[in-house]
């Protein structure tokens, strides 16, 4: 008898849940207790735990202003947006929110819908500190 491998889904219900409601506090919650998605211009080492690969981020033409795009599901990425993603928990967006805060001048959530949300770095870490 084989064994079918378990697929990974790229989706948070939770943070779906949490978008759709456009309640802070409830992607905080969903941030810190589930995942969210992350594109990817390039993969990490299976082999290297400590390489998560490298996050794709939105620099504006006339700006220069970056925003990060984050999403409750692969599904929910524009196909015009580097095809790799990552599911990540929200010890790993505090962390990367810290050390790019300076870099990063907001934040969205799935853009495109079906429930977007943005927030500032520094409210992301205010309420993943909790």
């Amino acid at each position: 008898m084989s064994k079918k491998k378990k697929q990974l889904t790229f989706r948070s219900d939770t943070l779906a849940e949490a978008l759709a409601q456009q309640d802070m506090a409830a992607v905080a919650f969903a941030l810190r207790n589930d995942c969210v998605v992350v594109p990817l211009i390039s993969a990490g080492q299976p082999d290297k735990p400590t390489d998560a690969g490298e996050v794709w981020t939105y620099r504006e033409p006339d700006t220069g202003r970056i925003a990060l795009l984050l999403f409750s599901d692969a599904e929910h990425k524009p196909a015009a947006l580097p095809p790799l993603v990552g599911l990540y928990d929200g010890v790993w967006l505090h962390t990367f929110l810290r050390t790019h805060r300076e870099q990063i001048h907001t934040v969205f959530f799935d853009l495109a819908g079906p429930h977007p949300m943005q927030a500032s770095p520094d409210e992301l870490l205010r309420v993943l500190a909790l």
